[in-house]
């Protein structure tokens, strides 16, 4: 479904669930910077009318979710710790070449949107999966669908934007690019480490 050419080993999965301070505050950031970066396509990209109403619905579910991140943590006595630099959205965003045409550009944000979305989604996926806490357990699986969901999103609109198969070129060689950075990953307790 995700069409991501490397998939997370359920060993991370072990790594993830022996540091629960560490995979939820990093998560808790994670959708923080997501719904900043919807917020951000927003105001570079405000006489789109569609994407507007879409983005804003992103970065307010976004928000919703580090609040359950959060909540969740001080239920179970963690606290939120600082954040740290996501190298992983870093090393997607330096695939494209910097670009001053704003479709372009735009194409790219969303393209990258989509693949933290997608690799996010998989690697719930595999959390949910591997965790004995029935709670920990449900709650990803739960968040899981939302990824899915602003996965497509972003898909949707790249393709709305440009001709379809030149945005699917581009999709495939980020994947790629993307496949190659995960293979020494799945080693610490973060969403995309």
């Amino acid at each position: 479904m995700l069409g991501l050419k490397f998939e997370t080993e359920t060993s991370w999965a072990e790594v993830a669930k022996d540091n629960l301070q560490q995979i939820l505050s990093d998560h808790a950031f994670a959708e923080q910077k997501a719904s900043a970066n919807a917020i951000s396509i927003i105001i570079n990209y405000s006489e789109e009318t569609e994407l507007v109403k879409e983005m804003l619905a992103i970065s307010i579910e976004e928000l919703e979710h580090f609040q359950m991140v959060h909540e969740l943590m001080t239920k179970r006595g963690l606290e939120l710790k600082m954040a740290q630099k996501n190298d992983y959205a870093a090393h997607l965003q330096k695939f494209f070449p910097k670009t001053k045409d704003r479709t372009n550009a735009l194409i790219q944000r969303l393209l990258v949107a989509a693949l933290i979305e997608a690799r996010s989604c998989e690697r719930f996926k595999v959390f949910s999966e591997n965790l004995k806490d029935e709670e920990l357990s449900s709650f990803y699986k739960e968040l899981m669908i939302s990824e899915a969901n602003h996965y497509t999103t972003f898909l949707g609109f790249a393709r709305k934007y440009q001709d379809p198969e030149i945005v699917n070129e581009k999709w495939q060689n980020l994947l790629a690019y993307e496949a190659d950075f995960m293979k020494n990953r799945g080693t610490n307790a973060r969403v995309h480490g």
